[in-house]
């Protein structure tokens, strides 16, 4: 596992973030994922700007993106659920409609972390990131686990502007550029 650079003459940064599940299933009284990931956005000292649960509907999902990336509140949108291979599962598909960059080494690096840890069964999810008018947006799988993975191995060390060598907190004012 790689050592992770802080550098702590560079002030904290907190971030606004936004938590996202999406299942048919859970409700607000049993979504562990969503429990999971919003504690440790909350012990990072990021801020959980809002919170919903979807079902498994990809114009809801989509709705509730679009409407997260034009809040100037939100900095970060993070889902949970909806990532694998079944009928139902739309959010990659959700995603990939709103992305103006796919992220791909997001999925590349997930699929690294969470194969040391369940071995060729990460192959069925479908974790992606991209970003949206300056909005980054990340797309785990529904177990804690997997929310573990994303979180503690790639997102709490990018989301900390203080990660050397590089961070996407460092970048974002530069993400829409392109519109000016």
């Amino acid at each position: 596992m790689p050592s992770h650079r802080l550098d702590e003459t560079i002030a904290f940064v907190p971030v606004r973030i936004a938590v996202l599940t999406v299942s048919d299933t859970r409700t607000p009284a049993n979504d562990v994922s969503g429990d999971t990931l919003a504690q440790r956005v909350s012990d990072a000292e990021h801020i959980v700007a809002a919170r919903a649960l979807l079902p498994d509907d990809k114009s809801k999902i989509e709705n509730q993106l679009r409407a997260w990336i034009d809040d100037p509140k939100i900095d970060v949108v993070i889902s949970t659920g909806g990532t694998g291979l079944t009928g139902r599962d739309v959010t990659v598909e959700a995603f990939r409609s709103v992305f103006e960059k796919e992220i791909d080494g997001f999925s590349v690096l997930f699929h690294q972390i969470s194969y040391d840890k369940i071995g060729t069964s990460t192959i069925q999810s479908r974790a992606c990131a991209g970003v949206a008018k300056g909005t980054y947006l990340f797309a785990l799988p529904g177990s804690p686990g997997a929310v573990k993975d994303g979180w503690d191995g790639i997102l709490k060390w990018q989301l900390d502007i203080r990660h050397k060598p590089c961070n996407f907190v460092e970048i974002m004012p530069r993400l829409e550029e392109h519109r000016h």
